[in-house]
C-alpha cells in the first residue's frame, strides 16, 4: 500500500494544472496511470474521483474570488449528467478509435481558433435558444467524454465557453471547474456501481488533487490571460496527439 503513495503527488500536480485551466487534471492522470500499467477502466474510474475532489476544492476558492458564471455553470453541468451516465456504461464495452480521432480534430480546431483569435472580449452571458441547444449537445458530448476517458469534460467546456460564448479564460476555467463537479460526480457514482474503481488508489489521487486544486486557484490569479490561453492551447494539442497515437497504435 505504501508503494502507491506516488499517487498523491500525481494528483497534486494534475490538480494544480487542472484547477488553473479548468480541465480537472484527468488529462494528466489517465495517461500516466495507463502508462504505469493500469487498465483503462481502472484508470478512468480512479481519475474521476480525483477530478471531483479537484473541482470541489477549486470551486470553493473560485467562488470566494467571484469568478464563476453560476447561471451558465448550472445549465451546462446539468446538461452533462445524462452523458456521464451513458459514458460510464459504455466505457468497458467500446474501443472508441474512430471517436478518438474525431475528438482530436475537435481539440485541434478549438486550439487553432483560440490561437488565431487575437482578443476575446468578456461579455455578459446571454444564452440564446439556438446557442442553448448547441450548448446542450456539447455538454452531453462532454459528459460522455468525462466518463468514457476520465478527463472530466473540461476539454469541451473551456473551448465552448471561450469560443462560442465569448467568456474570458479567467472566468471560463473557474466555471468549468464548477461544471466538473456535476460531470465527475455522476460519472464516478455509475462507475462505482459497476465496480470499476480501486477506492484506496482513488483516495490517494483525490487527496493530492484536492490540495492541488486550492493551490492552483490561488496561482491562477497571478497568470496573465495570454499565458493562460497558451497553456490551454498546448494542453489541447497534446491531448489531440495522445488520442491519435492511442487510436492508430503508432507507438
Amino acid at each position: 500500500m505504501i508503494e502507491e503513495f506516488w499517487l498523491i503527488p500525481l494528483g497534486f500536480v494534475a490538480g494544480i494544472l487542472g484547477s488553473i485551466i479548468g480541465l480537472g487534471g484527468g488529462i494528466i492522470i489517465v495517461p500516466v496511470l495507463t502508462f504505469m500499467g493500469f487498465s483503462p477502466t481502472l484508470a478512468v474510474s480512479n481519475s474521476l474521483f480525483a477530478v471531483f475532489s479537484n473541482s470541489v476544492a477549486s470551486t470553493a476558492m473560485y467562488a470566494r474570488q467571484k469568478r464563476i458564471e453560476l447561471s451558465l455553470g448550472w445549465k451546462l453541468g446539468l446538461m452533462a449528467v445524462p452523458g456521464t451516465i451513458l459514458g460510464a456504461f459504455i466505457s468497458s464495452d467500446i474501443a472508441p478509435d474512430i471517436f478518438k480521432i474525431l475528438f482530436a480534430l475537435v481539440l485541434i480546431s478549438s486550439a487553432s481558433y483560440i490561437f488565431l483569435k487575437r482578443k476575446i472580449e468578456e461579455k455578459p452571458v446571454d444564452v440564446s435558444n439556438i446557442l442553448l441547444v448547441f450548448s446542450a449537445g456539447a455538454s452531453f458530448f462532454a459528459g460522455i467524454i468525462s466518463s468514457l476517458f476520465g478527463i472530466g469534460g473540461g476539454l469541451i467546456f473551456v473551448p465552448l465557453m471561450v469560443v462560442a460564448l465569448g467568456i474570458s479564460m479567467k472566468r471560463a476555467a473557474p466555471t468549468s471547474q464548477f461544471i466538473l463537479m456535476f460531470a465527475s460526480f455522476s460519472g464516478l457514482i455509475v462507475h462505482s456501481m459497476l465496480g470499476h474503481p480501486d477506492y484506496y488508489q482513488a483516495l490517494l489521487l483525490s487527496i493530492g488533487a484536492f490540495v492541488g486544486g486550492i493551490l492552483g486557484a490561488r496561482l491562477s490569479l497571478e497568470i496573465k490571460e495570454n499565458k493562460l490561453k497558451i497553456i490551454v492551447i498546448v494542453i489541447l494539442l497534446a491531448a489531440a496527439i495522445k488520442l491519435v497515437i492511442d487510436s492508430t497504435g503508432v507507438f
